[in-house]
Order: structure tokens, then sequence, then C-alpha cells
């Protein structure tokens, strides 16, 4: 098979979606080709959420099934499984509650990723733990670290809890041999996350990457980041662990950037993330003995390139320190193939209570009518499969 043909194998695919759920696919990508009605649909259902209506089951039935593994990870499991035993694709459990505030908020989401690690290890078909920074502390402290304005006494009492709860989640993962990955957020809470991630993994990357930080490369000044955090990388011998996606938060980044009257951070334009995105996976294989890369895209063309370049780098297509990575419910075509061809690949399985998820599921959807073409290779595709079926 030519290899710039692998992701149009619809029967490799969706071989683990019955004729039902191909069939939700196909509803649920037509209706998020549809901005306007997204934007109407966001708002229903939030309405419908802050006033209790009786909409979780609709919910569940639907948009929620189709994009979450389900409401908690005993509840994952059966997706986990199926997708491990006969599509090859291994999963990573996203607990996807965001936007928090409250100490025990902060509190109950560091002991449910400790919960996670002890649950990861004795699942081969979930190799990687993950949390958002964030979820260990309020937005502001971070804000207030990467701007270096100082903590008030109670403040600074709070950043030693984020950096506490940081240390004992990258210890429990480097004593259980599992792998971290840790989120990226918007760019001015970024610096203090980046500084913290780096220190965990002067302290556990010792002999390989346990701890991994998330370059969203629609910033252009991420790839310069990461040369500077391989200099010190060298320096004191520890490994990078680096997750790279092209990023989820360009409207805020352009908005806050043209408010406050600064450059604004993100890439010009597509082409540029694109651009930005290839050259670093590039830098990254060329390297591959000091930096283990997850691979966040569902760009076909990223994908291929990965390909070719553990092909001229001679890096094993099973190599662990490359994984290749999409979101459930999205790009089967990439993920299923990839993996069918021999690949590492994980797909990120968010999970957690229908109300909770509900901020990450609308953000979900509202990217997908922001991606050109992304929504209509989808139905392109669930389109093709369907007829293959029906002859």
């Amino acid at each position: 098979m030519n290899p710039r043909t692998l992701f149009d194998d619809t029967q490799t695919a969706f071989a683990l979606k019955s004729d039902s759920e191909l069939e939700r696919a196909y509803f649920l990508f037509k209706m998020i080709a549809n901005e306007p009605l997204v934007r109407i649909g966001t708002a229903v259902t939030n309405f419908a959420l802050k006033a209790h209506l009786p909409v979780q089951g609709l919910i569940r039935a639907t948009v929620f099934d189709h994009f979450c593994g389900g409401v908690d990870e005993e509840d994952c499991l059966q997706v986990v499984d199926k997708m491990y035993a006969k599509g090859k694709v291994s999963s990573v459990l996203d607990y996807s509650v965001e936007g928090k505030e409250e100490e025990e908020q902060f509190e109950s989401a560091f002991q449910k990723i400790l919960t996670i690690i002890d649950f990861v290890e004795e699942k081969q078909a979930i190799p990687f733990g993950v949390f958002k920074p964030t979820g260990l502390g309020r937005f502001l402290i971070w804000e207030k670290k990467s701007a270096g304005v100082p903590l008030t006494a109670s403040e600074a009492a709070e950043w030693e809890r984020i950096e506490n709860r940081f240390d004992l989640i990258c210890k429990k993962a480097y004593e259980a041999d599992i792998p971290l990955l840790i989120d990226g957020e918007e760019s001015w809470m970024q610096d203090a996350a980046d500084a913290l991630v780096a220190k965990m993994m002067r302290k556990y990357n010792k002999e390989k990457a346990i701890v991994y930080n998330t370059l969203q490369l629609y910033r252009h000044d991420r790839l310069a980041y990461l040369q500077k955090l391989h200099e010190e990388a060298k320096v004191y011998k520890f490994k990078i662990g680096m997750k790279i996606v092209r990023g989820a938060y360009m409207e805020k980044e352009h908005d806050r950037a043209a408010e406050k009257g600064y450059p604004t951070p993100i890439c010009s334009d597509k082409a540029a993330t694109d651009a930005n995105f290839n050259t670093t996976l590039t830098y990254i294989l060329e390297n591959i003995q000091d930096i283990a890369v997850f691979i966040g895209t569902h760009n076909e063309q990223s994908c291929y390139l990965a390909m070719e370049l553990m092909g001229r780098y001679q890096i094993a297509k099973n190599d662990p320190n490359v994984w290749l990575g999409q979101l459930y419910g999205m790009s089967d075509h990439i993920s299923f193939n990839l993996a069918s061809a021999g690949y590492n690949v994980a797909k990120y399985l968010p999970f957690g209570p229908v109300r909770d998820v509900m901020p990450y599921l609308i953000r979900r959807a509202e990217e997908n009518t922001s991606v050109a073409g992304q929504t209509t290779r989808e139905l392109d595709l669930l389109t093709k499969e369907k007829k293959r079926r029906q002859l």
C-alpha cells in the first residue's frame, strides 16, 4: 500500500463501530459542520444544565458517548479494552473537569489523579497518566507567578500546595514507571507551569522521560523554548518528555493580546502554525536520544511526516519514546490505521460527570467548526464506510 493513502482505509478506521454508532457519528459531524447550529446548541445546552432540566440522558446518549469514555475510570474500561484488544489502540484517561476555583475541588482533582495512576499501573492498555496544571490550583495564582507579581501570604501558601501536589503526582508516576503528560494552557499562565514542569523533569527524568510538558505550537516562541530546555537538559543530565500539539486557545489568545496591547503570541496564520509544528517535530525526532515525544495531532500531513522521519532516522515504529495520539471520537482513520501499521497510538479518552465535562465538549465542538476541512474529511470517510457496508 502507498503509505500516503494509509488514512483512506475506512474498513480499518471504523472496524470497532457498529452500524448505529457509525450513523450517530455521521449525525454528530453533520451537526458540528453547521456553525450557527453549534452556537445555538451550545447556548441551549448551557441553559438546560443551569436550569437543571432533565437533559443529561440525551447528552449522554449522543455527544457524550461519542467523545467521552464514561463518567468515571471504571466506566471507561469497556471502551479502553475494546480499542486495545480489537484495534491495537491504547488510551489516555483524561479527567476533563475544568474551571474549578475552590481548594477542596483542587484537592479532589489531586486525589483523582493519584487514583488514576494506581489504576493505570494495572492496565497495559493505558500507558500514560495526564493532568492539567490549573486542575491543581487557581488560574490567578499561575498567572501572577508567570507575570512575576508578588503573591500575598495566603497566595504563597496556595502556591506551596500546588508545588507539593505536582511533586507528589510526579513522584508517584516515577515510582509506578508511568509517563505523565502535563497539558499546556493559556500563554499568560504557562511560564510558571513550564518552570515547575522543568523542575520535575530535572528531578524525575534522570534515566528516561517520565514527566512530559506540552508545547502548543500555534505559539511562535515554542521551538526556541524547547531548544533552550534541551541545552539545560544536557547540562543537568535529564531526559525531556514533550507532548506536541497545535493548540487550543487561539481566539482567547488573540483577544487578550488585542485588549492588552501586546503582540499576539500566536503564529501569523495556519500555514505558519503547520510549519512550526513540523519543524519542531523534526527537531525532536533528530534528537530522540534526548527527547521522548507524544505527537498529538489530527493533521494527516504531520502524521505522514512523522512516519517518514522515523524511517529516515531508523526509529522503530514501536519505539517507546514515540507515540502518536488523537482525541477519542475524532480521526479514527488516523488512529486505527497507524496502530494497524505498527505504530504506538493512544486515544485521549476524556471522562467525568456529564455536567462537569460539558465545557470540554463544547470547546471540542467549537474547535471542530473552526478547523476548515476537518469535519468535511470526517463526513467524507463516514459516508464512504456506510457505502462500503451497504455493498
